[in-house]
């Protein structure tokens, strides 16, 4: 029986504004969002068994706005030629993003079109606070719906088919429940998402959802579980075979920590396989705890499946600082252990780490950064600021002992003071991450980490250039940080946080033309430096024998002071 009407579902992952109150936006920026993804497959197998029912064709729209603009009045227009039906769906948004969301949304409830949020920020408040905060009160004020938890397992579909009905509910609270997700649908997103997002070459999904770990900063385990539930190799083989009929072959693998998988030897095999079999080159980037090294032949196997990068919690070389986060599992003794254990591999090692714990001084923080610089092999530093993120055992208590938070979620994006700090002012606080940022990215430095590449037999010089200038450029030069970032900015002077005046035209455009030719006069400029370093270095004879400290199978020095 032939479609006789149309319903419209359309999926937005929002940004977040910038310090002038912009949109952070890219024609291509690093990573696409999971999250989508994952509402997208959902979406499409929504379409595809028809669950509006035979007379009802399902017209999918996905978008991500750091690459792409909304185009709201296309997308009104069209709902409105097919009859009016439609369910606009803000998903994955984060802490940063939900006062973005909210504007966005702004245009279609104005309309009279049914609107859901979900994602972290959403799930995080639900899961973890007595009541509502003050800006879920507002959205949910003008009409704004809920969703938390995860969208398996049919969730999804019951939302679509009360959106059409008219029956949305208020909040749709799966918390309590996690999922299964094998032989769900597997993450997909459409083709002009990934020429936005990683230069069309890369996606992304996970195989793994919860956290069996306490850390008191996190909100994973307090919004997906403490529960580990998996997808299958057959999932896997979905899902790469599905991205490389794309031309799509490189992953951000974004389980937390993919070590933690108990099927990950399984997992490794049938991506061995595919490279044997099928021929397709795979490239992965996955998460770890720092003793993933400690299992036996996962280092191997991941590298053989296709991991050139991992990225790893290290959050701090302070033992009070980890043990006060929950983070026992960390054992700093054994960091450079760990580490050399990847470095055996042609691998780039990424570590996380954390500013503005409470025993945290502008002092102390220098000492950390030139430990990490001298006693760990490490390429590169993710340098994010403490904060108690809305879904976190942090924010819960101090939600509870009525402790100042900053109310703006815009600013609750890793990089800023959103509370007070026992030893620093805000001020302070934000000095030393932006130094932090310099002292680690300085060139003295990246030439050592191309030293230790290239003595250590990597042939990653590419990779590790590129993301040596990605992580080097975007917080100290464009005061965002590197997951913001991205290649040729888009500013639009309507889209300014409606908080903020509009600028004026003969103000905003010339500005924002010296602002975009600085960004990509820099930005180039800094790449050919950080390049120009790596042939340097790699020309360089003495480079083979180089050894330092860091690279070297003995214990780490006392940390300086």
């Amino acid at each position: 029986m032939a479609a006789t009407q149309r319903f419209h579902l359309v999926l937005i992952k929002p940004t977040h504004y910038d310090a002038d109150g912009y949109p952070i936006q890219w024609r291509h920026n690093w990573i696409a969002s999971n999250s989508l993804a994952c509402l997208h497959a959902l979406a499409l197998d929504c379409r595809e068994r028809r669950v509006l029912g035979d007379d009802t064709e399902i017209v999918v729209h996905a978008m991500d706005e750091i690459c792409q603009r909304i185009p709201v009045d296309e997308l009104l227009g069209q709902i409105r030629a097919d009859g009016g039906r439609a369910l606009v769906s803000l998903v994955g948004v984060q802490s940063n993003q939900f006062p973005r969301a909210v504007d966005v949304a702004t245009p279609f409830l104005d309309a009279g079109l049914p609107v859901i949020v979900g994602g972290i920020h959403v799930s995080g408040c639900i899961a973890m606070l007595p009541e509502l905060p003050p800006d879920l009160l507002e959205a949910q004020a003008r009409g704004i719906s809920f969703f938390a938890g995860e969208a398996e397992q049919g969730r999804f579909a019951e939302v679509v088919r009360e959106a059409q009905a008219g029956q949305l509910k208020p909040v749709y609270n799966f918390l309590d429940a996690p999922p299964e997700i094998q032989g769900e649908p597997v993450p997909v997103l459409p083709r002009e998402i990934l020429e936005g997002s990683g230069w069309g070459d890369m996606s992304i999904f996970d195989m793994g959802r919860g956290c069996p770990f306490v850390c008191t900063f996190c909100t994973i385990i307090n919004v997906h579980g403490r529960k580990s539930r998996f997808r299958t190799p057959d999932d896997l083989e979905r899902i790469v075979v599905q991205n490389h009929a794309m031309g799509v072959h490189q992953f951000f693998i974004t389980d937390d920590n993919l070590a933690r998988n108990r099927n990950w030897e399984a997992l490794f095999d049938r991506l061995i396989r595919l490279r044997e079999e099928r021929g397709i080159q795979l490239r992965l980037q996955v998460q770890v705890d720092v003793q993933a090294h400690r299992i036996p032949g996962f280092i191997d196997k991941a590298v053989a499946a296709g991991v050139d990068q991992v990225f790893m919690g290290l959050e701090s070389v302070n033992p009070d600082n980890l043990a006060g986060a929950g983070k026992k599992q960390n054992h700093i003794e054994e960091y450079r252990e760990m580490m050399l254990a990847w470095k055996r591999h042609p691998v780039v090692l990424i570590g996380a780490y954390i500013i503005g714990f409470p025993n945290d001084t502008p002092e102390s923080i220098r000492g950390d950064v030139e430990f990490l610089k001298r006693e760990l092999p490490l390429d590169l530093v993710y340098f994010t600021v403490m904060q108690p993120l809305p879904g976190s055992k942090d924010h819960q208590q101090l939600w509870e002992k009525e402790v100042w938070m900053d109310p703006d979620m815009n600013k609750y994006d890793t990089t800023q003071p959103v509370m007070a700090h026992p030893k620093m002012s805000a001020a302070e606080l934000q000095g030393a991450y932006l130094d932090a940022w310099r002292r680690f990215y300085t060139f003295e430095h990246m030439e050592t980490i191309f030293r230790r590449m290239f003595a250590l037999g990597s042939n990653k010089k590419l990779t590790t250039a590129n993301r040596l200038f990605w992580f080097s450029y975007f917080y100290p030069y464009m005061g965002i940080h590197p997951i913001d970032g991205g290649i040729h900015p888009i500013r639009k002077r309507r889209d300014r946080r409606p908080s903020l005046p509009r600028e004026n035209p003969l103000l905003f455009y010339p500005r924002n033309l010296v602002r975009v030719a600085m960004q990509e006069l820099t930005s180039r400029l800094h790449m050919y430096r950080v390049r120009r370093l790596m042939q340097k270095v790699r020309n360089d004879p003495a480079t083979a024998n180089y050894r330092d400290v860091a690279i070297t199978q003995t214990e780490p020095r006392e940390q300086a002071a």
